[in-house]
């Protein structure tokens, strides 16, 4: 086994995924910046909060990966992360680091929640359950649903409420459109892999609902993200500046046609559908962070 380096450790985080964090963070640190110009104090309070969320992300990354390659989900052949299975770390590195981000996410947030309020506490609760038990979640077909909730309501009510000492309730609509593409990456994932999967011996939603309705679900809630930003600018929710989002539209379509074509003999149009579907939730975020930042300012 090679010395590793700083870089390897990085690499071991999985940092390419951490937008699914960071994004509806930022977006939710934005929107109360501009519905709430009294939020402005406790900008750093909401710097610190997206910081947290990432931090719990890699540590949930890598305890995942630790429990993937324990049970056989990870293997030789098999898409997938190569941490473990190219035995450039050894397990026990791998689940002692996750512990230690996850440990640095713990004190960050306790800090968070005495200069805000209990609240806080049990918002973190759900996103310590999502980093540190996912795995579990996972193999019994609820991963899809872990997502949604931690890397929807849980980030974006927690970035508020740091920022504006109280729940906005309208986060939790913000927050879908994000939370759904989020989803689909996942979704993607498990999809393509449903063969491999299942010779592990566990249960996915895709695997649950076969081939026809893992595509089904994946358009509809492609579909949904831009009807309901539409909507939030309709009733105001969302600045008019958010309409920039859909020029997105390209990626999400070309992420769609490519799992209308697979069949459950054939999933290469997919293989690197969970890169595009990220790829789409990179942009749409980034985008509705543009309009918010637009509105911000002008």
């Amino acid at each position: 086994m090679k010395k590793l380096t700083a870089k390897d450790w990085l690499f071991a985080t999985r940092p390419w995924s951490f937008p699914a964090s960071s994004m509806p963070a930022l977006v939710s640190f934005l929107y109360m910046w501009y519905v709430h110009p009294e939020s402005h104090q406790n900008l750093w309070l909401g710097i610190a909060a997206i910081v947290g969320a990432v931090i719990f992300h890699a540590g949930g990354n890598m305890i995942s990966d630790y429990f993937d390659y324990k049970y056989g989900v990870d293997r030789e052949g098999v898409p997938g992360t190569d941490n473990l299975t190219s035995k450039r770390f050894h397990p026990r590195q791998i689940l002692t680091f996750g512990a230690i981000l996850v440990g640095v996410g713990v004190i960050l947030g306790l800090i968070l929640v005495n200069l805000t309020g209990i609240t806080l506490l049990w918002i973190g609760i759900v996103g310590f359950i999502g980093a540190v038990f996912y795995y579990k979640f996972k193999f019994i077909a609820l991963g899809d649903l872990a997502i949604f909730i931690v890397y929807g309501p849980t980030i974006a009510l927690g970035v508020g409420y740091v920022m504006y000492g109280a729940i906005d309730w309208r986060l939790l609509l913000l927050c879908l459109p994000i939370a759904f593409i989020t989803v689909n990456i996942l979704h993607a994932n498990n999809t393509r892999d449903t063969k491999s999967d299942r010779q592990a011996g566990i249960k996915t939603f895709a695997m649950l609902i076969g081939v026809k309705n893992s595509i089904a679900e994946y358009v509809i809630l492609t579909v949904m993200a831009y009807v309901l930003l539409i909507a939030m600018v309709a009733v105001r929710i969302l600045p008019p500046f958010a309409l920039i989002v859909l020029l997105t539209i390209p990626i999400a379509i070309r992420n769609s046609r490519a799992i209308l074509k697979i069949t459950e003999d054939n999933m290469s149009s997919i293989t690197l559908l969970d890169v595009g579907t990220a790829q789409l939730q990179l942009v749409f975020s980034l985008s509705l962070s543009l309009a918010l930042i637009l509105s911000i300012i002008l």
